[in-house]
């Protein structure tokens, strides 16, 4: 379970360094994953290689602050993990990871969005932008809003019914890009998206990745759990240890069940 990249990580005030050292979780049932290490600059595709029940999704949690490490440490934008989970979670955003942050299906893509920057002045703003006239608000939610949908790829004009398109009759990749959208309104260093490349045809994956690696080249760090890392991605491998496979897979099951809430609640204070 390496990644390699040569040289020294220099952090960026854009996208986050992120390292790993004897990186693992172990649940009450075994370990979901162990043994990471590796070293990405800021601003690259980081794809997060293994097969479903090898700890993917908890190590993509654990490397957002959003899970506690029970063995080594990361370091992420030069904060430490277990150390600094709350000052991860403030640089980093999640993107689609199912049982965390699903969409909801009843809502439009509209009103995903809109509810999304309303929590961000919320929980973002300063005093003084809260004070704003309501006009200058509105505009300057709309222009987060364009570029965070601009920079996804999603454009709610072309879908069936526009803005009003309910979440339920989104294809995947346009539900992958609306969750993207959201998670850069933010203007996280760290993106994680998780199940990357499941359930899309052979285009739809290629366009999935061109968005990550053009996120990646803009500046933000990606990272992004697939069962088939696409070419010239920094690759950190997930799987169980020879002969563990049963009980590495129990664990991440039961990990993942156990301390879902608990993501839940670290990603909304996020």
């Amino acid at each position: 379970m390496v990644g390699q990249r040569g040289g020294v990580v220099v952090d960026s005030p854009h996208g986050a360094a992120v390292s790993a050292e004897d990186f693992g979780l172990e649940g009450p049932r075994g370990w979901a994953f162990q043994g990471v290490d590796f070293t990405a600059d800021p601003g690259s595709l980081v794809a997060v290689e293994g097969p479903s029940g090898s700890g993917r999704t908890c190590l993509l949690l654990a490397l957002t602050g959003r899970m506690r490490p029970t063995r080594g440490h990361a370091e992420v934008g030069g904060h430490r993990v277990p150390g600094w989970l709350a000052a991860v979670r403030g640089i980093s955003a999640l993107g689609p990871v199912p049982g965390v942050n699903d969409l909801d299906p009843a809502l439009t893509v509209a009103e995903h969005l809109r509810e999304r920057a309303l929590l961000q002045r919320r929980f973002d703003g300063s005093v003084r932008s809260l004070l704003r006239p309501r006009a200058e608000r509105a505009a300057t939610a709309r222009a987060v809003i364009d570029t965070a949908l601009e920079a996804a790829g999603l454009d709610p004009a072309a879908l069936p019914k526009a803005g009003r398109t309910s979440v339920r009759d989104l294809e995947r990749i346009e539900s992958l890009r609306l969750s993207v959208a959201l998670a850069l309104m933010g203007r996280p260093r760290l993106l994680a998206v998780d199940d990357t490349d499941l359930k899309l045809s052979a285009a739809d994956r290629a366009a999935a990745w061109k968005l990550l690696r053009a996120l990646a080249d803009g500046g933000t760090t990606v990272l992004a759990v697939c069962s088939e890392a696409p070419e010239g991605a920094l690759t950190v491998r997930t799987g169980a240890p020879a002969g563990n496979e049963k009980a590495a897979t129990e664990a991440d099951d039961d990990t993942t069940e156990e301390e879902t809430a608990d993501a839940i609640a670290e990603t909304g204070r996020a």
